[in-house]
């Protein structure tokens, strides 16, 4: 995977980030989720790299990115901190506008982004989410029953930590494991076994229920993402069948278009093609 691409690591003053990047052209930031790295970006990120600059980076705490100490109020794991990193990396790289992509909890790192530093972000992409403030004001028993994980994870260190740790190849990938490359889940396999890892993601989660909702609270109503932003959900998954998901979007960014794609969750994995087609469309328009 990534042959054409060039991997490194830099220090954004809050954590080490490792990421790949290579082709040719603007600038596009690609965010994975959780529980994996930036390998979910390998069946697109070459066709991307035609006529774009692609940058995957692995969040902080995921993949072979630092594992930052926590804090008490989680914000070390927050995704304005993750936000933070993206703008120094795009930085390191000599890019101080650029357009961004993110899935899972990337795409809240990308949200979060565009909304923090509108002056850098073009063009904004999220997929398969809806804004993480919203989810938990939204949640009901077929939310915590079907994404019961976000309330495990984010239970006091060190519970969930101590069951995962105890059989992490029996805790991921239930059901699933099918839809990825071989290599990019030994790739994810190699991530999750690791302590540091664990309580890394289990700190992102804890953000999520605390301070990144605080803040979503505070911008909900009061500012709104100004550039132009593309949605792409799972017509196979959970979200259609919980949310109207456009509408959600509309009352967070001044322009919005999106549908739901013929897969589940895993968008660039399971429906590559559409998903770079979708990317190549509307990053290359000049609306």
């Amino acid at each position: 995977m990534f042959e054409n691409f060039r991997q490194t690591t830099i220090d954004t003053g809050g954590a080490q980030i490792n990421f790949r990047f290579g082709g040719e052209g603007p600038p596009l930031l690609l965010l994975h989720g959780h529980p994996q790295t930036h390998a979910m970006w390998h069946l697109i990120a070459p066709r991307l790299a035609k006529d774009f600059t692609v940058v995957m980076p692995d969040l902080r705490g995921y993949g072979d990115s630092s594992k930052p100490e926590s804090a008490e109020d989680h914000s070390t794991y927050s995704k304005r901190a993750m936000a933070k990193d993206q703008v120094a990396v795009m930085k390191e790289l000599g890019f101080d506008r650029f357009s961004v992509a993110g899935h899972d909890r990337g795409a809240r790192c990308a949200y979060r982004l565009a909304l923090d530093f509108p002056e850098v972000v073009e063009k904004l992409a999220v997929l398969d989410i809806i804004p993480t403030g919203e989810t938990f004001r939204r949640a009901d028993k077929d939310f915590a029953m079907g994404y019961w994980h976000w309330f495990f994870l984010a239970q006091p260190f060190d519970f969930p930590e101590r069951v995962i740790e105890q059989n992490p190849d029996n805790f991921y990938f239930q059901g699933t494991r099918h839809l990825f490359h071989r290599e990019a889940l030994a790739e994810y396999w190699r991530a999750i076994h690791l302590p540091r890892t664990i309580h890394a993601m289990c700190e992102d989660y804890r953000a999520a229920a605390t301070i990144d909702c605080e803040i979503d609270d505070q911008d909900q109503g009061t500012r709104k993402i100004t550039c132009p932003t593309l949605v792409l959900w799972g017509e196979k998954g959970s979200l259609p069948n919980w949310y109207d998901v456009l509408d959600v979007w509309r009352s967070w960014a001044e322009d919005v278009q999106g549908q739901g794609l013929d897969c589940g969750h895993y968008l660039a994995e399971e429906a590559p093609e559409e998903t770079g087609a979708e990317f190549l469309r509307f990053f290359k328009s000049n609306a």
